[in-house]
């Protein structure tokens, strides 16, 4: 009986961590088009990338791609490890852990969600000035995990 309550609990885990992984990626709205891509990078003013082996990244948690910043949208042509509540924030200094993030996080402006994990465009909020600003970070909210940072300035 033991045995089987046990199994049953691990299978019970296993799904539930599958579900938490797999909810977003089939949730995930339609990734940008090249030609939505190429259109915020044609009006790029600033630009970055991000890196696989940033030193708060892993296998589970990791971004690569070039970024694109316009007065009105960061867009990424690249991939992101998939997870739920995404944030793009910007940051005055480059991060590249948990740590790191939270010592600026009273610093950082919340820009919006990413919601795909291969490509994606996210509106700049009215009133927000990219150039003030030199790095691109995304966050998951939900278990506070460094993703990837962008330093584009």
């Amino acid at each position: 009986m033991f045995l089987l309550l046990v199994s049953h609990g691990l299978v019970g885990v296993i799904g539930f961590a599958a579900g938490i992984y797999l909810l977003p990626i089939l949730i995930a709205p339609p990734a940008p088009t090249e030609a939505q891509l190429a259109a915020v990078k044609k009006g790029a003013v600033l630009s970055g990338r991000f890196e696989r082996d940033l030193k708060g990244s892993d296998a589970l948690h990791w971004g690569e791609g070039d970024v694109f910043i316009t007065a009105t949208s960061v867009s990424m042509a690249g991939a992101i490890s998939p997870g739920p509540d995404y944030k793009l924030y910007f940051t005055p200094q480059f991060v590249q852990t948990e740590a790191e993030f939270d010592a600026l996080r009273d610093q950082a402006v919340r820009i919006g969600d990413v919601k795909t994990f291969e490509n994606f465009i996210v509106p700049v909020p009215p009133g927000i000035d990219p150039q003030r600003f030199d790095t691109v970070v995304v966050w998951c909210e939900r278990f506070s995990e460094f993703i990837t940072a962008a330093r584009y300035r």
